[in-house]
């Protein structure tokens, strides 16, 4: 994958299974600048346990927690999957600079859900990362898998948001896609200054975000 980013000249987020030790693994994305370095990794740090996803049983959560890198193509704060359903990822992604926040994505439809259920999945899938857009000033793109897997049928739709939450491209739900799409950073700067949600923020009331459940 480095060969491949400097042969095209450009960044890459790889999606690895990475064994660290024995009976020790995670779900890894590594980050690979246009020139082929190594810029570093982010481990998955939420692992869901549910109906065709028993991640739990195979991976450990990271402990790295959510670094941004410098790349080529801008500064990019990187999550995985589960992790986007998150608003706490998302907002120290946006917290660390992150420009683009990219969610390398595995999700799709159980074989017993009916339409009407597949499309409120899919819906609350692209409302959530558009809120993340939106809320946070930065760019989202999510890219999902598409085509079936044993009871599972992944519904691509790959996506980008911008700032604002505008829809700026959307792969198919059916097919492989290459989608490509114009982000203007200068973007961030002007949504900022017209909605200053990172301004202000109360971060003098937000002590109990690091408690389970607040009763």
């Amino acid at each position: 994958m480095s060969a491949l980013a400097r042969e095209l000249g450009l960044v890459i987020v790889a999606p690895v299974f990475e064994r660290r030790a024995a009976g020790v693994y995670h779900n890894t994305a590594l980050v690979i600048d246009a020139d082929g370095r190594l810029l570093g990794q982010y481990r998955k740090m939420h692992i869901p346990h549910d109906p065709g996803f028993y991640e739990k049983y195979y991976f450990t959560p990271g402990d790295g927690g959510f670094p941004c890198f410098d790349t080529a193509a801008g500064r990019i704060g990187v999550a995985i999957c589960w992790d986007q359903w998150f608003p706490e990822a998302a907002r120290l992604l946006a917290l660390g600079g992150a420009e683009l926040v990219l969610y390398p994505t595995a999700i799709g439809w159980s074989e017993s859900d009916d339409e009407e259920e597949r499309a409120t999945q899919r819906e609350s899938w692209v409302a959530v990362q558009r809120g993340h857009a939106i809320s946070n000033g930065v760019f989202v793109a999510a890219v999902n898998r598409t085509g079936r897997e044993g009871a599972l049928d992944f519904f691509g739709s790959s996506f980008v948001f911008d700032p604002r939450g505008r829809l700026l491209g959307q792969s198919p739900v059916d097919a492989e896609d290459l989608l490509v799409v114009d982000c203007d950073f200068a973007e961030i700067e002007t949504t900022r200054r017209e909605w200053p949600l990172l301004r202000d923020r109360r971060i003098d009331a937000y002590g109990d975000l690091t408690r389970r459940y607040r009763s």
